[in-house]
């Protein structure tokens, strides 16, 4: 296990090394087209690992990393355009409205905004829509068949493996746990999700028809022809040149009187090694062993809620992306941006279907006690912030989402797993031993009886009461009509949210930033997120099994995580899929969360949503 270990630390030296010899060179002076490709998943957050600040511009981007670059393209003098390349980006549609936000900002600082793409689709149309300029390789086409949703369910498939779900909830309309009970929605999820889909949609239609300059009539006709030739595109205003990429950038070289096309731009600045130096890769090895230093300057601190809600930590990979936001690493992210005096706001950003009651709560509790400190507070909804997303959204000063974020899903889903009819079928038996009335309450041979079913019933309206009361906290008089018409499980887009008065504004994480700087009177600041990045030193600890940094108390089992999801079957089976199916996959991956949560804590607040497919 040594050796391997060992072996880990020297792939990483020499990879870390070749980065660093292979980084690309930047644009010093001169003007310059900056160019962006947005390949996959976009993350929110960046990486708090510092081994991804070593691979600089070979790190995977995030949202995060996007919006700062774009931010600063707009007050620099040399930038004169920046370019989109978005052939394989797959965003959500709040983050396509975020970026759309960025596109509209950039061209009001007269930077002209390319998109080049060998295809559209519905989400890539709506971002191209926004830019002033839209190229299309001329053998490619559009795809634009309208929202196309699919809501999964998975009774038949528990039946066949012998496992039952007993389902509680508190709301009507709090239909995530239909997953687990029905092979189909019943009336009033289905009614919940049209009118969703139906908001989705007539946004889709408006922005695009608004930006192109074209009637919501026109833009209609266009979708129900489905798919569209280069030809009958640009005949529609949908794009505006025909062009194979090398005519691309030869007539941008042209019209920007040969500017610099830099494809990495405001980047950070790899370390430089001295190889004449014989000392210098320890040199750089003591660089990276230091723990990243913050400025004394005014700050705004950004604390991310993504993926699922659990307890315990949360869990991300080397070089970003997190699979779950754990109560425990979002609770102390908060508390350390409370204890540092530079920070002047805080600003959530919140990109969850939610998750675990528990978690929820600590979460939120620790945002109140930010709140109480007299510095402002501010939620930045993202592509979905439900059920549990909205717990801990509820105490902020102003709450942002865009107009298709997936919000609200006030209410309270609980169940277990039934498992006998699987090891009947393995030949499995078992003797019970029972002390206390209700001691097998949560055994998995049968499903509630009447009394139990009282107990877990009773438990679940008091975690929906103090989410009531969480939300008339925050919310106060901006709620519009009966707190309880509005809950019970419904779910809202961010336009519809606002008319109801569960949000406040339309707008992404910019426009949360600038109020809360506003409301903390700072014009000049920076944007820190919490926690703030490992050091190599934590790293390398964490590989040799040495603890992390922890709390004054020791951390929770993660008991929410990917354990399920990790099994070596079930992980094969999820790539093979998503090699095929990936948006299914994902929601497969989804499920096996919520079965793992519903097994471990009983009591959830999750959205629906986490389930429904959106094309």
């Amino acid at each position: 296990m040594k050796k391997m270990r060992i072996r880990n630390v020297a792939l990483i030296a020499a990879a870390a090394t070749s980065l660093l010899l292979g980084s690309t060179a930047r644009a010093s002076d001169g003007d310059i087209v900056a160019m962006f490709k947005l390949s996959g998943p976009l993350p929110e957050q960046p990486s708090t690992n510092s081994l991804a600040a070593l691979l600089g511009d070979h790190a995977p981007p995030t949202m995060f990393d996007i919006m700062e670059k774009l931010k600063k393209a707009r007050t620099d003098d040399s930038v004169k355009a920046v370019i989109f390349q978005i052939d394989d980006a797959a965003l959500g549609m709040a983050q396509i409205q975020e970026l759309r936000g960025q596109f509209e900002a950039l061209q009001a600082a007269d930077k002209d905004v390319w998109v080049f793409s060998e295809g559209l689709t519905n989400g890539s149309l709506l971002l191209a829509s926004a830019a002033n300029h839209v190229v299309l390789v001329p053998a490619g086409e559009v795809v634009i068949h309208g929202i196309y949703a699919e809501s999964l369910y998975f009774k038949n498939m528990l039946t066949k493996l012998g496992v039952e779900a007993d389902i509680l909830h508190c709301g009507d309309y709090k239909s995530a746990g239909e997953i687990f009970s029905r092979s189909g929605p019943s009336k009033e999820a289905e009614a919940q999700t049209n009118k969703l889909i139906d908001s989705m949609f007539e946004n889709w239609i408006k922005d695009v028809a608004k930006s192109r300059k074209i009637s919501p009539e026109a833009v209609r006709a266009l979708v129900d022809k489905a798919i569209l030739s280069s030809a009958e595109a640009l005949e529609a205003k949908l794009v505006d040149k025909l062009m194979y990429r090398e005519d691309f950038v030869e007539s941008i070289k042209t019209r920007y009187d040969d500017a610099k096309v830099v494809s990495n731009y405001g980047g950070q600045k790899g370390l430089d090694v001295d190889l004449e130096n014989p000392f210098a890769i320890f040199k750089l090895f003591g660089d990276l062993m230091k723990a990243p230093s913050a400025s004394g300057d005014p700050a705004i601190a950004v604390v991310y809620v993504e993926n699922s809600i659990t307890s315990g930590k949360t869990e991300e990979g080397m070089f970003g992306g997190t699979s779950n936001a754990g109560s425990d690493t979002v609770r102390k992210a908060i508390a350390e941006a409370a204890a540092d005096d530079s920070v002047k706001a805080l600003v959530l950003r919140v990109d969850s279907p939610g998750g675990s009651a528990l978690a929820s709560d600590i979460m939120c509790e620790a945002a109140e006690r930010f709140k109480k400190s007299g510095r402002p507070f501010v939620v930045s909804m993202g592509n979905v912030a439900a059920s549990g997303g909205y717990y801990v959204s509820a105490l902020a000063d102003k709450i942002y989402a865009d107009p298709s974020t997936i919000t609200g899903s006030i209410g309270v889903v609980g169940g277990k797993m039934v498992t006998k009819g699987f090891w009947d079928w393995a030949g499995v038996t078992g003797h019970e031993y029972k002390r206390g009335q209700n001691s097998d309450i949560m055994n998995t041979n049968r499903t509630w009886d009447d009394d139990q079913r009282k107990v877990m019933m009773d438990m679940m309206n008091r975690i929906y009461g103090d989410f009531k009361n969480r939300v008339l906290q925050g919310r106060k008089d901006r709620i519009k009509g009966d707190l309880e018409s509005l809950a019970g499980g419904r779910v809202y887009t961010g336009a519809q949210a606002l008319e109801i008065g569960l949000v406040d504004e339309l707008g992404g994480m910019s426009e949360a930033v600038k109020f809360a700087a506003g409301e903390a009177e700072i014009s000049k600041y920076d944007l820190r997120v919490f926690p703030r990045p490992k050091s190599m030193a934590d790293v390398f600890g964490e590989m040799f099994g040495g603890k992390a940094k922890e709390d004054d108390f020791v951390y929770h089992n993660n008991r929410g995580g990917q354990g399920l999801a990790k099994l070596p079957t079930i992980a094969a089976t999820l790539d093979a899929v998503r090699a095929v199916d990936p948006q299914k996959a994902a929601i497969m991956q989804n499920f096996l969360m919520q079965v793992e949560l519903l097994s471990n804590e009983g009591v959830l607040l999750v959205g629906p949503h986490s389930t429904l497919l959106v094309r």
